[in-house]
């Protein structure tokens, strides 16, 4: 399992990844979400980068030039509901992708802090021998995208898997290099620690409902 770290570097993801953590600026959810689209914007720009290409000729309004294209789009499959905005900045660069989404939750029983993960909806197109994008952007336990990914195989084994977050934790990545090795795993940043609900620390709080507000 390879893992791409991108504030392994100074650009303006760390600013980004900054500002989505920050309680002052959290407030705005039109700047919360935006600022996760461009996350997924970049990401898509580096995925972009471990795809197959092809040479086509172009034909051009004065003769014709031998150029570059992905030979195929990538099937982006989001978990629902955090995973949109950044679903929509990864489609803004795979504009003609195909796309899944998936129904994902923690299910807690009286108040419990272990809990199961439940899958209750997938609409997918076939993934048969497809460059799978799998979308999530808190990777906590690894246990959602685990069970995402399981629930995806129904419509087809992929010719590969990219794990997309923007923040993970050292014991989500640890629980995915030995359930799903295959993986290859895009994050913005890396925390350290889960807290005793299995919430990443310090992550940023729920990026659903700071995204789209508080859910009953």
């Amino acid at each position: 399992m390879a893992v791409h770290v991108l504030s392994s570097e100074q650009s303006l993801i760390q600013q980004y990844v900054a500002e989505l953590r920050d309680i002052a600026i959290q407030t705005d959810r039109l700047r919360f979400r935006k600022n996760i689209e461009r996350i997924g914007q970049i990401m898509a720009y580096e995925i972009s980068k471990k795809l197959e290409w092809k040479k086509v000729n172009i034909q051009t309004p004065l003769g014709h030039h031998n150029s570059t294209q992905l030979t195929e789009q990538p099937v982006l499959a989001t978990i629902l509901r955090a995973g949109i905005p950044m679903h929509h900045g990864l489609l803004d660069f795979f504009d003609k992708a195909d796309c899944a989404f998936i129904s994902a939750y923690r299910k807690h029983e009286d108040h419990n802090p272990h809990f199961e993960i439940v899958v209750e909806y997938l609409a997918s197109p076939s993934i048969e021998n497809r460059n799978v994008l799998l979308i999530d952007p808190m990777l906590a336990t690894g246990q959602s995208i685990e069970n995402t990914y399981k629930t995806l195989l129904q419509r087809g084994k992929p010719k590969s898997l990219h794990i997309v977050s923007l923040i993970a934790s050292k014991a989500g990545l640890k629980y995915l290099l030995t359930h799903l090795p295959e993986a290859t795993i895009w994050v913005a940043d890396i925390d350290e620690t889960l807290d005793e609900n299995g919430y990443i620390v310090s992550g940023l709080g729920d990026a659903g409902d700071l995204c789209f507000g508080e859910k009953l």
